[in-house]
């Protein structure tokens, strides 16, 4: 028959066994004394004793060299002390062996508290390598690889590549396009209005002539360009001769233009009819914002040619007889030359 199972142990009640209550003592002056030899024969205790061999002499050990202290893994903890109440051996199946009685439980050993012995502290990891600083606004030159079939999240992805500031070059765009087209096109208006006109008396060979029939005709065509040019600021005219029978007539206005190339063939446009102009011919001035036209016609009978040159600040037509395009291109030149003269210049 197996023996019971131990009792369990209630909620509250400690696993440790619970001691016998200590037998009470008195005190010794009050107990009997007991001899503890009584009864016992003590008349054999002379027993021949055989003389042993003498022990061989000891070597001295030899000092051990210095250890250094062990500096491996700490040592496992200590295994917990099983506290419950031994139960007897393990029961054999029936028919085996005869199973001897339970021992008596004995009394707890008192033991002190199992201090566990310290671990060593474990080496010190190996600190990381120092990343080197970058300097702002730098980034590295290739990016970590990304490993293969690898997507970025939605809203996650690589920022777009930084573009570099090209400010300075869109500064001077700026300053360029902002200083250096008023200055392109306003040097020439700049020095060339305002102007003023005053007929000289003597051009090269050519004398102003004053007489009653030239001061008319001059006088008619000075009302007629008042007429024309109704924005001109001063009117001129003049008739002019040469002692071989050339003949210039010269007249005008000044005034701010803003567009001198339309005013050139628009004066042309208006001469056409009086005197029976062919095409007109464009002729370089070699001055910037100046454009002059020259067409061949006739006047009274005779060949004439007649140019026009506008600017931002004048206009000046002539009508020369005996000369060439050319010719007449260049004395226009001469004559304006000495009649208009920019009060800026």
């Amino acid at each position: 028959m197996p023996p019971p199972l131990p009792r369990r142990t209630a909620w509250g009640e400690s696993a440790e066994p619970t001691p016998p209550p200590p037998v009470t003592v008195g005190p010794p002056e009050h107990q009997t004394p007991v001899d503890p030899w009584a009864g016992v024969d003590t008349g054999g205790w002379d027993l021949p004793s055989a003389e042993l061999p003498p022990l061989p002499p000891t070597l001295s050990y030899p000092t051990p060299p210095d250890t250094r202290q062990w500096s491996g893994p700490p040592a496992p903890p200590a295994p917990s002390r099983d506290t419950r109440q031994w139960s007897g051996p393990p029961v054999s199946p029936a028919g085996s062996h005869p199973v001897p009685p339970p021992a008596a439980p004995s009394a707890p050993r008192a033991v002190g508290p199992m201090v566990p012995a310290r671990p060593m502290s474990p080496p010190a990891p190996p600190a990381p390598p120092k990343v080197p600083k970058q300097r702002r606004g730098r980034r590295s030159a290739a990016p970590p690889p990304t490993p293969p079939g690898w997507q970025a999240p939605k809203g996650y992805g690589p920022a777009p590549a930084r573009r570099r500031r090209r400010w300075p070059w869109l500064l001077l765009l700026t300053l360029a396009c902002c200083c250096g087209c008023p200055a392109y096109y306003g040097f020439p208006i700049s020095a060339q209005y305002p102007a003023r006109a005053a007929l000289p008396v003597q051009v090269d060979d050519l004398s102003l002539r004053q007489d009653s029939r030239s001061t008319e005709a001059a006088q008619k065509l000075e009302n007629e360009v008042r007429k024309e040019h109704w924005l001109a600021e001063d009117t001129f005219a003049g008739v002019y001769a040469t002692t071989n029978g050339k003949r210039v007539t010269v007249f005008g206005g000044t005034g701010f233009r803003l567009s001198p190339e339309s005013d050139a063939e628009a004066e042309i446009s208006r001469l056409t009819d009086r005197y029976a102009l062919d095409a007109p011919e464009s002729v370089d001035t070699g001055v910037r914002g100046r454009h002059e036209r020259c067409a061949v016609g006739s006047a009274d009978g005779s060949a004439v040619v007649v140019c026009t040159s506008v600017d931002h600040g004048s206009i000046a037509t002539g009508v020369f007889t005996r000369l060439s395009v050319a010719d007449s291109a260049d004395l226009l030149g001469t004559l304006r030359a000495q009649i208009v003269q920019p009060e800026r210049g």
